[in-house]
């Protein structure tokens, strides 16, 4: 929903005191609180019409101070509850409708509450933090026959503690699903070998900026390494329905 905006499309980088800003000028103030933001996750935030800035006669982004208040909010509920932008899309549409709403949180297990967006881990398990053998199994409603195989096909696989993580505990739930509809893990390797070539293009992208000193520099490499991650599946998700004719409302 368009918001009223508070300045004229005219007034350039002027300051946020109900002026229009630069796109760059935005960067530099949600910087303070999210050092990782880039100017291309700004514009991925619009191109899912989370924001939506004016445009000047020539094309050129300016930001209200409401605009840059609702991106501060998209950020924080990333940064703090790791939603999907669908949820936030939702919580952002109720509070412009006047509605008194609590800030989403994720469901039970680390779960948004609408089942989570495409590629985003199940579990809400930190960096380091691993479950054990039986409590993968248990997640993803598999024997030790099972997983055995979907390990010798190296489509999940444990740390080298032994533990697994929360990227595995999503894949063993997945290959657990597909398999009730008669997918075996055999015909998943080419999936698999789809998703190490995305990701050596995205390694591609990000590795010089990764060997970067400049902390900052590195903190933008992860920051895109997510952001193409997104769109990698994205991608993926549209071409897969376009190759079988599947159209949604």
């Amino acid at each position: 929903m368009r918001r009223t905006p508070t300045g004229g499309a005219g007034h350039g980088t002027a300051d946020s005191g109900g002026r229009l800003v630069s796109i760059g000028t935005v960067l530099n103030q949600l910087r303070e609180e999210f050092p990782e933001v880039t100017i291309s996750k700004i514009r991925f935030l619009e191109a899912e019409g989370l924001v939506e800035p004016q445009r000047t006669a020539s094309g050129y982004r300016k930001f209200s101070p409401g605009d840059v208040e609702r991106l501060a909010l998209i950020l924080r509920m990333q940064r703090d509850h790791y939603l999907p932008l669908r949820v936030i899309r939702e919580h952002l549409d109720a509070l412009a409708r006047g509605e008194r709403v609590a800030p989403p949180v994720r469901g039970p297990r680390g779960g948004p509450p609408d089942g989570g967006s495409p590629w985003e881990p199940d579990e809400e398990l930190g960096a380091a933090a691993r479950v054990g053998r039986a409590e993968l199994l248990a997640a993803a409603g598999a024997s030790e026959e099972e997983l055995a195989e979907w390990e010798s096909y190296g489509l999940v696989a444990p740390a080298a503690d032994g533990g697994y993580g929360a990227d595995a505990v999503t894949v063993a739930k997945l290959v657990a699903e597909l398999g009730r509809h008669g997918l075996e893990p055999r015909h998943l390797r080419a999936v698999k070998a789809a998703a190490e070539r995305e990701a050596g293009l995205v390694e591609q992208v990000v590795a010089p900026l990764r060997r970067h000193r400049n902390p900052q520099t590195r903190a933008h490499a992860e920051a895109t390494v997510r952001e193409l991650a997104a769109l990698s599946v994205r991608l993926h998700a549209a071409l897969v329905r376009s190759a079988l004719g599947i159209r949604f409302p």
